[in-house]
């Protein structure tokens, strides 16, 4: 049986979390530790959470600490994930923000912490869908994650059977995927709707550009008040007034930052303070 980590060994681990990925790690989460190192840890034989802290303080630690991070902050995903966002996305966000633009003007979309991409491809499903609408508009779809190799899969485009049953529409796998047994590959059109790159959330933000729908969910759930304020305030500076954010259920703007507000019905969907009239009026009443 492996020795439980001394206070040192967990102060190292926490704080890498921390400085790397905001991810907040107690010290009743040693078992969330174990649980997601055991097969890093097995793989560089080293017997239990204190070897591997003793490990990155080596020299030439760099390549483990990045894979320790990784381990800890890839996160589960599945299509039409709590299906409700993509509900208000189709029908609501997507026509308005549609209808505000000019001709030909065109929509970027950022699904963040994107894990392996079945958020984007959802959105990139109903866009397809919603051909008529879209119309010849160029619409962007960029996710993004700490971890490259949830990236490198979101790139491929491979799901196994456990994974295409979990949210997707048996109509959309039909339409859009391709068996490879024993996995499913969706399609080249759906996957270059779909650009997939490295990023740091606590990093600057600004070289992502400018984003009219961001898709932010189950994340801030990981970070203290003080990172969420940042990161938020952060995407607020990537929107137009008109701009749409979207959170997990268990997420809120509320006590965290003045810049968003919730829109009037809906939950986990935000606008900015500073919104246009008809946006502003549903925030208005969302908070009143």
């Amino acid at each position: 049986m492996s020795a439980p980590p001394t206070n040192a060994a967990f102060a190292t681990l926490a704080a890498l979390l921390k400085a790397r990925s905001g991810l907040i790690i107690g010290p009743d989460k040693v078992y969330l530790l174990e649980t997601r190192l055991t097969t890093l840890m097995r793989r560089e034989k080293l017997p239990d959470l204190n070897a591997l802290a003793e490990r990155l303080g080596r020299p030439g630690a760099e390549p483990l600490a990045r894979e320790v991070v990784e381990a800890m902050t890839t996160n589960e995903s599945f299509f039409f994930r709590d299906d409700k966002p993509f509900q208000h996305f189709r029908t609501q966000a997507l026509p308005r923000l549609i209808a505000a633009r000019p001709a030909g003007g065109g929509l970027r979309i950022w699904s963040a912490a994107s894990s392996t991409g079945q958020e984007a491809y959802s959105l990139a499903m109903i866009l397809a869908e919603n051909k008529s609408m879209v119309g010849g508009r160029q619409i962007e779809i960029i996710g993004t994650d700490i971890a490259r190799e949830p990236l490198t899969r979101a790139r491929d485009g491979q799901y196994t059977q456990f994974e295409v049953q979990r949210g997707l529409p048996v109509q959309y796998l039909m339409k859009y995927f391709t068996k490879e047994d024993p996995h499913w590959r969706i399609s080249p059109a759906i996957r270059q709707m779909a650009q997939f790159r490295e990023f740091n959330l606590l990093g600057d933000l600004r070289p992502l550009g400018r984003f009219d729908i961001v898709f932010c969910r189950n994340v801030l759930i990981y970070f203290d008040q003080p990172t969420k304020t940042k990161v938020l305030e952060a995407i607020a500076g990537l929107m137009p007034p008109d701009g749409i954010l979207y959170l997990g259920g268990a997420e809120t703007v509320l006590g965290i930052t003045g810049r968003f507000a919730p829109l009037t019905g809906e939950r986990g969907v935000y606008g900015l303070t500073g919104a246009p009239a008809e946006q502003r009026m549903a925030v208005k009443a969302a908070t009143a």
